[in-house]
C-alpha cells in the first residue's frame, strides 16, 4: 500500500509528495501501513508532550504553579498571537525569570496578524512556536536545583532528564538525536516508535501523560491558534484524540475509537513539505473510518488543499490518493 499527496494544476498532476505512515491499534496490531515503519525520523516539535512530561512528572510545573493552559502551552507550537505570547510571559513570570533566559531564539509569528504586530517592535522569544516547551524546561531546571543557563544543552540535567522519560516511555536505552530549531536536542525514532508514543499519551497509563493531554485537548487554541489544523483537530474530537506536528512533515496523534481501541499514529511527509501534512492525515482517518460524521464536517476543509496563484484564482489541489 502506498499514499501519495498529489499536487494538481488544473486536472493534471505537477507534483507529488510521498507518505510513509503507520497506524496501530491498542494490542499494538498494524492496522493501516504505508512505506517502512521502521523509518527513521527526527521527531521534531512532535516531541513536545513528552518533553513537558518529564516536568511535570518531576513536579516542576506544580511547584511554578502552572496551569493547565499553561501546560497546553508547554506542548505547542504556537503562532505567537497575544494569547501564546501572554500565557508564555505568564509563565516566565512565575518562575521569576525574563526572556533573556529563553534560550529558543526569537522569529517572526506564524499568523499573519500577530507577525505584522511585531514588526513594530520586532519578534522576541516570546512569539518563538517553542516558547511554552522552554518555559517548561526553565521550570524543570528550578525543580533539579540547576543552573538554568545552557539549559538546552544535552548534557544540561534537564535534558537528560527529558532523555530519561524517553528511555522510560519507549524502552529504548540509546537515542541518535540532532538540535532543533528552537536549539534543544531532539531524537530520531522510528515510525512505530513515534505511534507507540502517541497511543501511550491516550492509554491513562502514565499520569503525567494523561496531564499533558488534557491540558492539550481542554485547550487546543494555546496548541497552535488560529487557522491551524492542531487546533482545528483537537477541538473537533473534543477530547476523543489529539494530534501534533513538527518540522519536516512530521506528525503524531492518538485517537480513542471503539473499533480498534487507543489508536497511535506516525506520518512523515518524505520530502519535509508541510503543504501535504493536513491532507495526508485526512486520507488516513478517512480510510480507516476514525472520525464520526460531525468531526468529518468540521475538518472537511482539510480533506482537499486548494491551491491559489496571486491573483487568488483557484489553479489547482493537493489531495491524498492510497494506491
Amino acid at each position: 500500500m502506498n499514499l501519495y499527496c498529489n499536487v494538481k494544476r488544473g486536472e493534471n498532476i505537477e507534483s507529488r509528495h510521498e507518505v510513509y505512515a503507520l497506524a496501530i491499534d491498542e494490542d499494538g496490531k498494524t492496522i493501516f501501513s504505508t512505506g517502512n515503519p521502521d523509518y527513521s525520523t527526527c521527531i521534531r516539535s512532535s516531541l513536545k508532550p513528552f518533553q513537558a512530561s518529564a516536568a511535570i512528572l518531576e513536579g516542576a510545573t506544580e511547584l511554578a504553579g502552572f496551569t493547565n493552559e499553561e501546560i497546553a502551552l508547554m506542548c505547542a507550537s504556537h503562532n505567537g498571537e497575544e494569547i501564546h505570547v501572554k500565557t508564555a510571559r505568564g509563565m516566565i513570570n512565575k518562575l521569576e525569570l525574563n526572556v533573556s533566559h529563553l534560550k529558543c531564539g526569537s522569529h517572526p509569528p506564524y499568523d499573519v496578524g500577530a507577525r505584522n504586530r511585531a514588526r513594530k517592535t520586532g519578534p522576541t522569544p516570546f512569539h518563538n512556536n517553542c516558547s511554552g516547551k522552554h518555559s517548561g524546561m526553565l521550570s524543570l531546571a528550578i525543580k533539579l536545583g540547576a543552573k538554568t543557563d545552557n539549559y538546552v544543552s544535552y548534557n544540561h540535567p534537564v535534558q537528560q532528564k527529558i532523555f530519561e522519560q524517553l528511555k522510560r516511555l519507549t524502552g529504548k536505552n540509546n537515542f541518535p538525536y540532532g538540535v532543533d530549531g528552537c536549539s534543544a536536542p531532539t531524537p530520531f525514532l522510528t515510525l512505530k516508535e513515534i505511534a507507540k508514543l502517541f497511543q501511550a499519551l491516550g492509554l491513562n497509563k502514565f499520569p503525567e501523560l494523561t496531564t499533558a493531554y488534557n491540558a492539550m485537548a481542554n485547550h487546543p487554541y494555546l496548541t497552535a491558534g488560529k487557522n491551524r489544523f492542531d487546533t482545528d483537530f483537537n477541538n473537533a474530537i473534543n477530547g476523543r484524540g489529539i494530534t501534533k506536528v513538527g518540522g519536516e512533515a512530521i506528525r503524531g496523534m492518538v485517537i480513542k475509537t471503539a473499533k480498534y481501541g487507543v489508536v497511535g499514529i506516525a506520518q512523515k511527509i518524505l520530502d519535509g513539505n508541510q503543504r501535504a501534512n493536513e491532507t495526508a492525515i485526512m486520507t488516513i482517518l478517512d480510510h480507516l473510518d476514525l472520525l464520526k460524521i460531525a468531526e468529518n464536517e468540521k475538518l472537511e476543509k482539510y480533506k482537499t488543499k486548494k491551491l491559489f496563484n496571486h491573483n487568488k484564482v483557484h489553479i489547482g489541489d493537493i489531495k491524498g490518493i492510497i494506491i
